[in-house]
């Protein structure tokens, strides 16, 4: 069983098992592995511990239960686990920021989140902690043609004009052409959370149409690491995957215009297998005197 497919059956089985007492050594003993590496797992592909997200689901089944007037808020918690109702409360209002007694006295609903999707990567094991796999690549330079616009992180249609301009590039190219395909983002301002974007293509599969630039992209050092899925899907995944790159290998992001650059290797299946390249220093090499 590949190690993404465990976290997934995890979170199923502990959706099916919140009212029981579910604990680190239980879960882990359910799918045969030590809990050291299990947790260190869980941590890596969630980002955040197993008690961290075991509470978040409790609190979100208690929004359901919390409707039912028939239970009393003490009977919730003790139906999920939480101790005791003032350790309930106290949960609940951190996480919804509003007590449930609150929610059932104004009758309000709160929407119940699905089971997370767990992103798929591989990953490695580096002095005992498990990160998403990485290399330290060059990317080589290229000429690329695509379609530049800006985006916005904090609005909410910023995946919706990321797929209607990759849409829009792909109109423009035959089928039968195969190649790459790039999605460059650069220039974020600090404490921005714009970015321009560059959907391209290599040069050499021509596109001739007035809306179009050409783009070269220098050799760059970076980080590269792999994902697999909808190229919009990794969210805070890989700023957290970076950062303990950044912890673990000991290396530092450079400041560059480039923030990062994914590479599709078939432009027609940009929902599949991507390498992300990420800027950082390149060390210099110690020389004998």
């Amino acid at each position: 069983m590949e190690h993404y497919e465990v976290i997934e059956k995890a979170l199923l089985y502990i959706d099916d098992h919140l009212e029981e007492s579910l604990t680190l050594d239980s879960v882990a003993s359910r799918f045969n592995l030590s809990k050291y590496y299990f947790h260190r797992l869980f941590s890596a592909m969630m980002n955040c511990s197993l008690n961290q997200y075991i509470l978040s689901r409790r609190l979100n089944a208690s929004l359901k239960l919390v409707q039912d007037e028939n239970l009393s808020l003490t009977d919730i918690a003790y139906q999920l686990n939480f101790g005791t109702p003032s350790s309930f409360t106290r949960a609940f209002k951190r996480q919804y920021g509003i007590a449930p007694s609150m929610i059932r006295d104004k009758n309000e609903t709160l929407p119940l989140a699905p089971v997370p999707s767990v992103v798929k990567r591989p990953i490695k094991n580096i002095n005992g902690d498990i990160v998403s796999d990485f290399t330290l690549k060059e990317f080589e330079a290229v000429r690329l043609c695509g379609i530049a616009f800006e985006v916005d992180l904090a609005t909410e249609d910023y995946k919706a004009k990321i797929r209607s301009h990759s849409k829009m590039l792909l109109n423009h190219i035959d089928k039968d052409i195969n190649g790459s395909c790039y999605v460059v983002y650069s220039n974020c301002q600090p404490n921005s959370t714009r970015f321009k974007v560059l959907f391209g293509v290599p040069y050499d599969i021509q596109i001739d149409k007035p809306y179009y630039f050409t783009v070269d992209v220098p050799q760059i050092f970076c980080a590269r690491f792999k994902y697999f899925g909808d190229l919009l899907d990794i969210g805070n995944v890989l700023i957290t995957d970076f950062a303990r790159f950044l912890k673990i290998s000991k290396q530092e992001s450079e400041n560059s215009d480039i923030e990062l650059i994914q590479a599709f290797e078939d432009i027609h299946h940009l929902d599949s297998a991507y390498h992300i390249y990420v800027p950082i220093k390149k060390q210099p090499i110690d020389s004998d005197c």
